[in-house]
């Protein structure tokens, strides 16, 4: 029988384009949050900027997050541009003790992102302590296919970095309820609170997790810095 699954999702508070910062904010969530799995928003790493430079897996500045990983157990998600700098993705990166792998990239853009960004081909899980977290980030969660392709995947969990401006703030728990009323999967949804870049000055915060018949087991507010965790079992 496999062990209950602590998971935490974490809004930091960001400095556009500043990696070393971001690093820093995101090791000191996953010491707060003392969970197995710590979740971020999109492009949590860089804010949300889409000319941001791609991160490579071996690129040292990510060192303090993956002995934060170290030193607690835990397995980061966590949001960044990646690939080639012609041709990145939008994507998610798993962080721990062993180092840092490109785990998931969006396949849903926006309109301003597909100028930027080429989509991803397919959906991905993260097999953790025999639970399968199925990734999602941001625009993805709206779209319907992308939820049952991943869950097909045998998802137990459906794991998304988003970014919403507070007018859109009900947003992220709209599609976690949803997901997971479908699906009858767990929703854990980070989302990015406070200034995120020059096209986000302010976002919505409001990350949280969902049990399976939708109800919110865990919620955090609008200010940035909030992680909340809950246990899946």
């Amino acid at each position: 029988m496999r062990p209950p699954l602590t998971v935490a999702v974490a809004q930091p508070p960001c400095v556009p384009y500043d990696v070393v910062a971001n690093v820093a904010a995101h090791a000191a969530a996953v010491h707060v949050a003392d969970a197995r799995v710590v979740v971020f928003p999109e492009l949590s790493l860089t804010g949300y900027e889409l000319d941001a430079a791609p991160l490579d897996v071996t690129d040292a500045r990510l060192a303090p997050l993956v002995e934060a990983c170290a030193a607690t157990g835990a397995l980061a998600l966590v949001g960044a541009p990646v690939g080639d700098a012609d041709r990145p993705w939008l994507g998610m990166l798993a962080v721990d003790a062993t180092g840092v792998r490109v785990v998931y990239r969006k396949m849903f853009l926006g309109a301003a992102e597909s100028a930027r960004f080429v989509p991803g081909d397919e959906p991905a899980v993260c097999d953790v302590d025999g639970w399968r977290l199925g990734l999602a980030v941001c625009k993805d969660t709206g779209v319907d296919a992308h939820a049952a392709r991943t869950v097909a995947l045998g998802a137990d969990v459906y794991v998304a970095g988003v970014l919403e401006s507070p007018e859109d703030a009900g947003v992220p728990e709209e599609r976690a309820r949803r997901v997971a009323a479908a699906h009858r999967v767990w929703v854990a949804t980070a989302s990015f609170a406070g200034p995120s870049g020059s096209r986000y000055p302010r976002t919505a915060g409001g990350s949280g997790v969902w049990r399976p018949d939708g109800t919110a087991v865990a919620r955090a507010g609008a200010e940035p810095g909030e992680v909340v965790r809950a246990t899946l079992g």
